[in-house]
């Protein structure tokens, strides 16, 4: 899955979760560290903070201009954006997240990112021999 729709999925399911009493803490806790996490780099935005509150009460309707939003914002570049995603998927869908349905997949020039438990990054550079 690509790092905007887990973002925008994560924000989503948390916003929906968030809306229910029976929604665990734990949710509702790290749906509101993304948005905060979202709003701090993209503040200056109104397209970006408008669509985040708006998805949460009408995600039928603001779905795609909030995905619209993040992705000219570039919020699929900020790795702890990405990460903030993925841990409220974890949270509010634990078995999809433990089948992988939330891995990142990226695509473009990215530089220096890592995400998920335990990686190993390897990095070589120049001519190799």
């Amino acid at each position: 899955m690509d790092p905007i729709t887990v973002i925008v999925t994560a924000l989503v399911a948390g916003g929906a979760a968030g809306l229910q009493s029976s929604a665990g803490d734990a949710i509702k806790d790290a749906y509101a560290g993304l948005k905060a996490l979202i709003i701090r780099h993209f503040g200056t935005k109104p397209e970006v903070t408008v669509a985040v509150e708006q998805a949460q009460e009408s995600p039928e309707v603001w779905t795609a201009p909030l995905k619209d939003a993040l992705t000219k914002a570039g919020a699929d570049q900020v790795p702890e954006i990405v990460r903030a995603a993925q841990e409220v998927m974890r949270l509010a869908e634990p078995e999809a997240a433990k089948a992988g349905k939330y891995n990142v997949t990226i695509t473009g020039n990215v530089q220096g990112m890592a995400t998920g438990d335990h990686q190993h990054v390897e990095m070589k550079f120049g001519q190799q021999t």
